[in-house]
C-alpha cells in the first residue's frame, strides 16, 4: 500500500513551559483509510533519532525497521485501520525543531529553541490526528522514545484511546543530568559548532556520524550485522556508511532539545489516570531498557488499576529486537489489536 505524505501546520503553540512556537509544522505519513466514524486509527510514535518513516521505509538504520508489523494484513494492519506515524515536535525530519527557521528572527532557531515537553509532542499529535478526522484512536504503538510518547498519551490523554503498546521502553527516563552537558561538549569540540549556531557548516556531519556509529553499536547493530559482513572491517565500514546517512541530516540540537525533554519524562504519578489497555514489550538482551524493567513497572501498572499485560522478545538483537525480530512477537501485538 503507497504511504501518503504530509505536513500539518499550526499557529501561535504554546508550549507547557509557556513558549510560544510561531508556527508548527508536523511531517506525517499515513497508510490505509480513515473509516467514515474516524475510530478506526493507531498512531505510530518513532524513536529518539527515528523518523516518520520508522515503519514505511526511508534512509537510515532505523528507517523502515518496522516494515515486518506495518501493512496489508500484517499486526498493524492497513486493510482495516488508517495508520498515522508523525515525526516529533523538535526532531529533524521535517517537523519543527532547532534547525527551522524562526520566522521572528529568519534564522534557525539552534540552542533558543525553545523547551519542550513529551507532552508537548504527544499534544501536537493530538493535533494532527484530530485534523486529519480521527474521533478516537484504536491504539498508540511505539519503541523507546515513541514507547515514552505512547505511555505519555495514555496519561495525558485517557479517553481518547483504547490501547497502548509501549515497546522496548520505560515508565521514566534516566535521571542522567549530566548527558546534555556531555552532548554539548562533544559537539562543541568541533570547530564548526559556533555555539550551536553551526547550520551551513558541513563539518558537523562528521561529529554527527561518529556519535551514531557508537550509539549503533550499542542498540546490537555490530552484532546484526556479523552473519552479512563477517570481516570486522567490512562490518565498520557498512556501519558507518548507515551513520553518515543520518549523519548528514539529523541536527545536534535536536539531540539536546529531546534529550532534555526526555530528561523530565515520568508518568508515574500518572498512571491511575491511563484508562486504555496496554501492553508493555521487552527485549531480553536489551541493555538501554532491559528486562529487569518489567517487575516495577508491571507492579506499579497493577497498583495503579490498569490491565496490562507483558510480553519479553527472546532476541539477541537488544534494543533492536522490535523491529530486526518482529516475527518473536508479532502474533502478539496482532492479538492485543485485533
Amino acid at each position: 500500500m503507497t504511504a501518503t505524505e504530509g505536513v500539518f501546520r499550526r499557529a501561535d503553540v504554546r508550549l507547557q513551559d509557556g513558549g510560544v512556537l510561531p508556527e508548527v509544522k508536523i511531517a506525517y505519513v499515513t497508510q490505509g483509510r480513515l473509516a467514515p466514524d474516524g475510530r478506526n486509527a493507531i498512531l505510530l510514535t518513532h524513536g529518539f533519532t527515528s523518523s516518520q518513516h520508522f515503519a514505511v521505509g526511508g534512509a537510515g538504520a532505523s528507517e523502515g525497521s518496522w516494515g515486518a508489523l506495518v501493512g496489508p494484513g500484517k499486526p498493524v494492519d492497513t486493510d482495516r485501520m488508517f495508520v498515522v506515524s508523525s515525526n516529533m515536535l523538535g526532531s529533524s525530519f521535517g517537523s519543527t525543531g532547532p534547525a527551522s527557521i524562526d520566522p521572528r528572527t529568519g534564522r534557525p532557531y539552534g540552542p533558543d529553541f525553545p523547551d519542550i515537553t513529551v507532552s508537548d509532542i504527544v499534544a501536537q499529535q493530538r493535533a494532527l490526528v484530530e485534523h486529519l478526522g480521527v474521533k478516537h484512536l484504536h491504539a498508540v504503538v511505539g519503541p523507546s522514545y515513541g514507547g515514552f510518547q505512547a505511555f505519555q498519551w495514555a496519561v495525558d490523554h485517557p479517553g481518547f484511546m483504547d490501547r497502548v503498546a509501549p515497546v522496548v521502553t520505560s515508565v521514566h527516563a534516566s535521571a542522567d543530568l549530566g548527558s546534555v552537558d556531555r552532548m554539548v561538549e562533544t559537539f562543541a569540540a568541533n570547530p564548526a559548532w559556533n555555539g550551536g549556531h553551526h547550520y551551513g557548516d558541513p563539518r558537523m556531519a562528521e561529529t554527527m556520524t561518529d556519535l551514531r556509529v557508537r550509539t549503533l553499536k550499542g542498540y546490537g547493530l555490530e552484532a546484526d550485522l556479523a552473519p552479512r559482513f563477517p570481516d570486522p572491517a567490512a562490518r565498520e565500514a557498512e556501519i558507518r556508511r548507515i551513520a553518515a546517512e543520518w549523519g548528514k541530516v539529523f541536527d545536534p540540537n535536536s539531540l539536546i532539545a529531546l534529550r532534555k525533554a526526555s530528561l523530565r519524562y515520568d508518568v508515574r504519578p500518572k498512571l491511575n489516570r491511563i484508562a486504555a489497555r496496554v501492553l508493555f514489550v521487552l527485549s531480553r538482551t536489551d541493555a538501554l531498557f532491559p528486562p529487569s524493567l518489567r517487575d516495577p513497572t508491571m507492579a506499579a501498572l497493577k497498583e495503579a488499576g490498569v490491565a496490562a499485560e507483558y510480553f519479553e522478545i527472546d532476541s539477541d538483537r537488544g534494543h533492536l529486537a522490535s523491529g530486526l525480530d518482529a516475527e518473536k512477537w508479532a502474533p502478539v501485538l496482532r492479538a492485543f489489536l485485533a
